[in-house]
């Protein structure tokens, strides 16, 4: 036979708490709901600077496709934005919280926030070299060359890492409902002190 947790105000003066209870969790929904909605918007910028970023002048052409960080970065940006939609709907209906939502959740933003931080971390090091360049390998700069390619790489990455400010901050929100959820394990020291003082 199972019980149940939730036990039905007794007088108005515990309505109106459980009211007050209630549209405060309807509030931190909107606002987590809002910002799983944020990241969409940066990720289909970013995707949509990436893809149309392409240079072609008497010295060659490139595109974004020509270079695999970029493609990559287009795929996560893409991947991302779909998965901001989904968390926000998923989020915005209300439901009991579980330990098994809760852990979903918390899983599916790891997985995310570290999917675009590499996507980032890898465009952010080509549009370095191609700034910088590296003499060991004898990888010129070719940005003197590609000056527009570069500038709009350079903005492609950087509200790439926006979305991931946003998914860190998702991350922390999703392992504090999670981890919340556990009690602080007793401590034998603790336990021991209890004991002696209870004696």
């Amino acid at each position: 036979m199972m019980k149940t947790a939730a036990a039905l105000p007794v007088s108005k003066q515990e309505e109106e708490v459980a009211d007050a209870i209630e549209s405060g969790l309807s509030g931190v929904r909107t606002a987590e709901t809002l910002l799983r909605v944020v990241p969409m918007g940066f990720c289909l910028a970013a995707l949509i600077l990436t893809i149309k970023n392409s240079v072609d002048n008497d010295f060659g052409s490139v595109s974004y496709s020509d270079i695999g960080s970029f493609k990559y970065l287009v795929y996560m940006n893409g991947l991302c934005a779909g998965y901001s939609i989904f968390s926000a709907f998923y989020t915005a209906i209300p439901r009991p919280l579980s330990m098994s939502r809760a852990w979903t959740i918390f899983f599916l933003d790891q997985v995310v926030t570290y999917a675009i931080l590499a996507a980032g971390a890898a465009a952010a090091e080509i549009v370095y070299l191609a700034y910088e360049g590296d003499e060991q390998v004898t990888w010129s700069r070719v940005c003197g060359v590609f000056g527009g390619f570069c500038r709009k790489a350079k903005a492609s990455v950087g509200i790439t890492f926006g979305a991931v400010a946003c998914y860190v901050l998702l991350s922390l929100i999703s392992s504090y409902r999670l981890f919340s959820a556990y009690h602080a394990p007793v401590s034998t020291f603790a336990a021991a002190v209890e004991d002696n003082e209870a004696n």
